[in-house]
C-alpha cells in the first residue's frame, strides 16, 4: 500500500487527487492532507481519509481549529510554513502531491524532493523559482519527480523509454484562453468575470487568469526546461483549443509522439499516484471517433505578452524566474481585486524583471529574499492604481 501526503489538498488539483484516490479499492492511503486556510473543508477531508497529520498554512485559522476540537481524534495539527515541511517530513510518506499554488509551495515541494519516493509535482512555481535546487534534492535523495500538469504528464509519456539524445523539440499546447484569438484593442475592458470563464479546464482563479494571459504557458516553458533538461530553444509552444492532445514530443526522425485524453485533470493525477504503473481509470474508453476535429495554430506573443516574457526568463535563468512569478502573482492578485487592468499585468512584470539584476543559481535564502523584495516592488508599482 502507497502512503499519499496531498500539499494543498483543499485546492482544485488536490480535491481531484482525492477524488482519484476514493476509488483506488486500498492500494493508495492518505496519511496527511494541508490547506491555507478552508477548516471546515479539511477536517471533512481529514475524517474522510483518516489522515495521521494535516497543517494549515494560516496560523490563525489553526489556532481557531485547535481550540475548536474538531479534528478527528489521532491526527495532529501543525501550522504554518514550518509546519508544511515538518508534516512532509513527519508522516513519511511514499507519494507527496505538491498542489499548493504559487511560491507558497516552494519549501514543502523542496522538502518533499529531499525525502525521496515519488514528488508529482501539480507545482510549477517549485521548478521557475528553483528548478536547481529541487533538481539536486532529487538526486541526493534518489526521489522520483514526476509532473502532474497534463502537458508535461503528456511529455513525460512521450518520452519514456526513448532516446533522450533523439529528442528535436518539445512542444507544449495551449488552449488559448478566454481570449484565444483576441486582439489587445478588444482586450482593453475584460471583466475578472470574463476572465475567469476558461474554456477547457476548471481550475482555481490565479492559474485561471493565467491562462487568459498565456503566462501559465510561459511558466511550464520553464517547467520543461527544468524537467526534461532541455534549453528554451527546444521547446514550443503550439495553441490547440480543442485541449485533447495535451503535448508532442518531436523525434530527429520527424517522428511526432501525442498524449490524447479528453481533458480532466484527473488522468495525468492518476499517472502520477501509479507510477512507475499505470493505474485502471472507471467508466467508459475514449472513443476516437467522438473526439472530433483537432486544430492548432501559433500563439499570439504581441498580444499575449507574458508568454514572451517568460520565455525570455527562460533564456536568462537563475533568479529571473523568482521575479517573474512573484511580480506576476501581486499583479493577478491586483487584476482579480478590480485594482488593474487586464492588459497591465504583463508591465508590471517587465517593469520587475528590468529592476532586480541578474543573479544564476541562487540559494533558498536568495530566492526567498528577492521573492519577498520583488513583491514589495510591485505592489508600489500598482500605487497609481489604487
Amino acid at each position: 500500500m502507497k502512503r499519499v501526503l496531498v500539499l494543498g489538498s483543499t485546492g482544485s488539483v488536490g480535491t481531484q487527487t482525492l477524488d482519484v484516490l476514493s476509488g483506488l479499492d486500498g492500494s493508495h492511503r492518505v496519511v496527511g492532507l494541508s490547506a491555507r486556510g478552508s477548516i471546515d473543508t479539511l477536517v471533512a477531508q481529514a475524517r474522510a481519509t483518516g489522515a495521521e497529520a494535516v497543517c494549515l498554512a494560516d496560523e490563525d485559522a489553526a489556532a481557531r481549529l485547535r481550540s475548536s476540537g474538531d479534528l478527528p481524534s489521532g491526527c495532529a495539527l501543525l501550522a504554518g510554513a514550518d509546519g508544511l515541511v515538518e508534516l512532509v517530513e513527519r508522516v513519511a510518506a511514499d507519494v507527496v502531491v505538491c498542489a499548493i499554488t504559487g511560491a507558497a509551495g516552494l519549501r514543502s515541494s523542496l522538502a518533499a524532493a529531499e525525502g525521496g519516493g515519488v514528488v508529482a509535482l501539480a507545482n510549477k512555481e517549485s521548478l521557475v523559482l528553483a528548478g536547481h535546487l529541487v533538481k539536486e534534492a532529487c538526486r541526493r535523495s534518489g526521489a522520483t519527480l514526476v509532473p502532474v500538469d497534463s502537458e508535461h504528464s503528456a511529455i513525460a509519456q512521450c518520452l519514456r523509454g526513448q532516446d533522450r539524445g533523439g529528442v528535436r523539440r518539445l512542444i507544449l499546447t495551449a488552449s488559448g484562453g478566454p481570449f484565444r484569438g483576441r486582439s489587445r484593442e478588444d482586450l482593453a475592458g475584460v471583466t475578472v468575470e470574463q476572465a475567469l470563464k476558461h474554456p477547457s479546464w476548471d481550475m482555481g482563479p490565479r492559474i485561471t487568469i493565467d491562462s487568459a494571459t498565456l503566462m501559465n504557458k510561459g511558466l511550464e516553458v520553464i517547467e520543461a526546461c527544468h524537467l526534461f533538461d532541455v534549453p528554451v530553444e527546444q521547446v514550443d509552444v503550439v495553441v490547440h483549443p480543442q485541449s485533447i492532445i495535451h503535448s508532442m514530443v518531436e523525434y530527429v526522425d520527424g517522428a511526432l509522439l501525442a498524449q490524447l485524453s479528453p481533458p480532466d485533470m484527473r488522468l495525468p493525477i492518476r499517472y502520477a499516484l501509479g507510477f512507475p504503473d499505470r493505474l485502471p481509470a472507471p467508466g467508459e474508453p475514449v472513443d476516437p471517433a467522438r473526439l472530433g476535429t483537432l486544430t492548432f495554430e501559433a500563439p499570439d506573443r504581441d498580444t499575449f505578452r507574458c508568454l514572451a516574457l517568460a520565455e525570455r526568463v527562460a533564456r536568462e535563468g537563475g533568479i529571473a524566474g523568482t521575479v517573474l512569478n512573484a511580480a506576476n502573482e501581486v499583479a493577478v492578485d491586483a487584476f482579480l481585486a478590480g485594482r488593474l487592468p487586464f492588459l497591465e499585468i504583463p508591465d508590471v512584470v517587465e517593469d520587475a524583471l528590468d529592476a532586480f539584476p541578474a543573479q544564476l543559481e541562487p540559494g533558498l535564502p536568495s530566492i526567498l529574499e528577492t521573492d519577498a523584495a520583488v513583491r514589495v516592488h510591485a505592489r508600489a508599482a500598482l500605487q497609481p492604481s489604487t
